[in-house]
């Protein structure tokens, strides 16, 4: 997959949600971190199931990402190598990806989406948002607002179509484009 202009961005956005100490790499405790964060913002004890899942889910995807760039476990990915995996594989169709991130994401739903209707408040989209990714309230809100139904609420469906959209659309005013803020 050829990575554009634009997607370049997007990833280098992506990057940036994981590598919390701006290090220019990502680790595998950055995954792990970031799985604590959003499992103790929705008060979920380490050994609760919901927080086993998604914590190994999170390993699942440090190992993906380790696997493709060619790194030990243990080892850093830095921007260029994590742009390069994407375009050696994991981006090759909506289907592949979603074959990937759906798991995941109904792993992060089983614990933002707190009474189980599969729709997302904006207080709990500011939440899961601002744990996993470090996002900032008022980008979380404005995403929520953009995505939400006219009740308020997000949908699964709706949060993976933007997802699907930050990932494959090259139109800048598509939604999902906007979905971890500002590109720059």
């Amino acid at each position: 997959m050829e990575i554009t202009a634009f997607l370049d961005r997007k990833l280098a956005r992506r990057f940036r949600t994981y590598d919390v100490d701006g290090d220019g790499f990502i680790e595998r405790e950055d995954f792990t971190q970031a799985g604590t964060r959003t499992t103790k913002a929705f008060g979920l004890a380490a050994d609760d199931p919901k927080a086993v899942r998604f914590h190994d889910m999170l390993i699942g995807l440090w190992d993906q990402l380790s696997s493709v760039t060619n790194r030990e476990p243990g080892g850093r990915i830095s921007l260029d190598e994590y742009k390069k995996a994407f375009a050696d594989g994991l981006l090759e169709t909506p289907e592949s990806f979603d074959a990937g991130y759906v798991p995941f994401l109904d792993a992060v739903m089983a614990i933002a989406d707190e009474d189980g209707d599969g729709k997302l408040t904006c207080e709990e989209h500011v939440r899961w948002t601002g744990a996993l990714m470090n996002l900032s309230e008022a980008d979380a809100r404005g995403i929520h607002d953009l995505l939400s139904d006219e009740d308020g609420l997000l949908s699964t469906h709706a949060l993976l179509e933007a997802i699907r959209e930050f990932y494959f659309s090259e139109d800048p005013a598509k939604a999902g484009n906007w979905l971890l803020g500002s590109l720059d």
